[in-house]
């Protein structure tokens, strides 16, 4: 039995915008209108998830999402720079940050290092199969999806910084007989009018 599974990832906040580390924070006005604005464009789906963090709550509420939260595809946890800009974390942590780019099993921020994110990703990625509900549409961070196609592609978890996701748009993984195929961000935008 193949599985499918769409992650869309959430409309631009201010925390994105301004590269903080895990800052959980609503929509700002042009992510929220985007968000709107695509929600005719969302693929069906027989049941729908999203990350726990207000921003993929208020990406799936204006894309008319009833999404049940599940704690698996909540975002990578940055410890205590969670909330930090990147630039500032550099500033006052170069060797940590150099480590933690280096090295899959670092966290020296006191969180989840990135082996860790991937593998619990990829054990919820796994935990789908077999299931007979139908396609799994989940709203899910940039973090999140990245950790889903190393998982699913089986990769050097060092591709993971190779990859973006922007906002609002849709990875769609498909898997059966043990092995998973990727359809990259795709965006969810409204069909042009003719």
């Amino acid at each position: 039995m193949t599985v499918r599974v769409m992650l869309i990832s959430p409309a631009m906040n201010a925390a994105l915008r301004e590269a903080r580390f895990a800052g959980d924070a609503p929509l700002d006005d042009s992510g929220l209108r985007q968000a709107r604005a695509a929600a005719d464009a969302v693929p069906a789906a027989g049941r729908h998830l999203r990350g726990p963090s207000l921003r993929c709550a208020t990406t799936a509420d204006a894309l008319g999402l009833r999404c049940h939260p599940e704690h698996a595809l909540r975002d990578w946890e940055m410890g205590r720079w969670s909330g930090a800009r990147l630039t500032e974390v550099s500033a006052d942590e170069p060797d940590r940050v150099a480590a933690w780019l280096a090295d899959p099993s670092a966290a020296p921020h006191g969180g989840e290092s990135l082996l860790g994110l991937c593998a619990r990703v990829g054990a919820w990625l796994d935990s789908l199969r077999g299931s007979d509900d139908g396609p799994v549409l989940g709203v899910a961070e940039p973090a999140v999806i990245r950790a889903a196609a190393v998982h699913a592609l089986d990769l050097p978890p060092q591709v993971f910084w190779r990859l973006d996701v922007a906002p609002l748009t849709v990875t769609e993984l498909s898997g059966r007989s043990g092995r998973w195929n990727l359809r990259c961000g795709r965006p969810l935008a409204p069909e042009p009018e003719s």
